[in-house]
C-alpha cells in the first residue's frame, strides 16, 4: 500500500527590523518535523516549488490567510511525495554457536 509524506512550504512577506521595508521569508517545515528557513535557494514561490518538484514534491495545495491586515502575506503551500518503502526487517543468523579455535 502506497504511503504518503508531507510537507509545508510557508511564504511570508513580513517587516525588516530596521522598519525600512519589507522581506520575504520562506520557510520549509518537513515531514520529520523540522523547521528550515530556505529563503537563500530562492526568491520566488515558483523557484522554490520547483526545487522540491526536483525532489520529488508535489503541490496538493495552496492556501492564504486572508486575516493578516495591511501588507503581511501569508501564502501556504502544501506538498506530498510518497514515503520511501522502509527496508525489510534484517533476519537473524540461526544454528549453532561457532568457536574459534586457534
Amino acid at each position: 500500500m502506497l504511503k504518503w509524506e508531507y510537507a509545508l512550504l510557508v511564504r511570508r512577506r513580513q517587516p525588516v527590523a530596521d522598519d525600512l521595508g519589507w522581506e520575504v521569508v520562506f520557510v520549509w517545515y518537513g515531514p520529520d518535523g523540522s523547521m528550515v528557513d530556505v529563503t537563500p535557494y530562492g526568491d520566488t514561490s515558483l523557484a522554490h516549488l520547483n526545487r522540491a518538484g526536483d525532489q520529488g514534491w508535489e503541490l496538493v495545495a495552496m492556501s492564504e490567510d486572508p486575516s493578516l491586515a495591511g501588507n503581511n502575506e501569508l501564502h501556504r503551500y502544501h506538498l506530498k511525495r510518497p514515503k520511501p518503502a522502509a527496508p525489510p526487517p534484517r533476519q537473524r543468523m540461526r544454528g549453532g554457536r561457532r568457536t574459534l579455535s586457534g
